[in-house]
């Protein structure tokens, strides 16, 4: 096992304080972090799962679900055992909240294996990739060095510091805002919400392209008011980041019936009267996937589950009036020469 030192850390005494996360987990010798990738040994805080995947496949694009970044283009993903939240609903409990046998990928490896089976580049998804910063660190610049994309999809939360220096080797994010509403965060999640919003907000000013993915939970923020106020505030930061509404269903520790299909259409009309490209996920209606202009209302993009159909579109362009859609098409050359 490959062991790298954190640079985020302060000491407290015989203490060594985690700076990653705004858990801050007060580790002593032996002691591991809350997202079980950080220990403390002989006195040194380090990552215990550099490298260490728990999950690995090749997916379509929008399976991030990522709408507006190279469609229908098929990305190499991978995940680590980790997580810094504890959702009672979370969808991939068995890969962030339980212990599953892993395989060591080393970013030599990485590189190789991202530039084969017609993938774009890397995405690191699953659980949270930010758990694994150093890992991800490392192998992203050899990718952006390479010319590959880089994606991240996260919850988000994060400290400022280190999200701040990653992001210059991070083209695309979907990030999960699980909630608008702090008790939310705070009773389902074991976390707060004001971090996730900074890093909206920071990521957008940073030019890194953005895109929510916001799941909507029976019995908790299934409420047309809260809808209404997440799409005010996303709109708030830029109306064109895409919002992907995202139907529960019964997982981990959370057993409440699925959302309501009538809810969810009802939450992406909401919505749209804020945000200029909204999308449905987990749940198939008619029209809801595809990427409309919201000027000359020409559909640009039909998608069909993860069949993807790009008609009008040109660099990014609704190809019939030429509005820009905020779609990543091409990389600009701050950050290589894909196309």
């Amino acid at each position: 096992m490959l062991t790298i030192e954190v640079p985020y850390f302060r000491k407290e005494g015989k203490r060594i304080v985690c700076e990653i996360c705004p858990r801050e987990c007060k580790l002593g010798e032996g002691q591991v972090g809350f997202c079980q990738g950080r220990e403390v040994r002989d006195g040194v805080l380090i990552a215990t799962n550099y490298g260490e995947a728990a999950s690995i496949a090749i997916d379509p694009i929008e399976k991030k679900p990522l709408y507006h970044v190279f469609p229908g283009s098929r990305i190499f993903s991978l995940g680590p055992n980790a997580c810094n939240l504890n959702c009672d609903f979370c969808q991939n409990w068995q890969i962030s909240q339980d212990r599953v046998p892993t395989r060591y990928i080393s970013v030599d490896d990485l590189a190789r294996i991202a530039a084969t089976n017609g993938s774009i580049g890397v995405a690191y998804t699953y659980s949270e990739p930010l758990m694994w910063y150093e890992y991800v660190r490392d192998s992203a610049k050899l990718l952006k060095d390479k010319g590959m994309l880089v994606v991240l999809v996260t919850n988000g939360y994060l400290n400022e510091r280190p999200f701040r220096d990653i992001l210059p080797v991070v083209d695309a994010m979907n990030i999960d805002l699980k909630s608008i509403d702090p008790d939310f965060y705070k009773k389902m999640c074991g976390g707060t919400i004001d971090e996730v919003l900074q890093n909206i907000k920071i990521a957008h000013e940073a030019d890194c392209h953005v895109e929510i993915t916001h799941l909507v939970v029976t019995g908790h923020n299934d409420k047309e008011d809260l809808i209404d106020r997440l799409a005010k505030w996303v709109a708030s930061v830029d109306p064109d980041i895409p919002l992907h509404l995202s139907r529960y269903f019964p997982h981990h520790h959370y057993l409440a019936p699925p959302t309501s299909a009538a809810f969810l259409q009802n939450a992406f009309e909401i919505a749209r009267r804020s945000l200029n490209f909204v999308y449905m996920g987990n749940i198939s209606v008619r029209g809801t996937s595809d990427t409309t202009c919201p000027d000359c209302g020409t559909v640009n993009i039909r998608r069909d589950g993860y069949d993807v159909a790009v008609a009008e579109l040109s660099q990014g362009n609704c190809g019939h009036c030429g509005r820009s859609l905020n779609i990543l098409s091409q990389l600009d050359s701050k950050k290589g020469n894909f196309s």
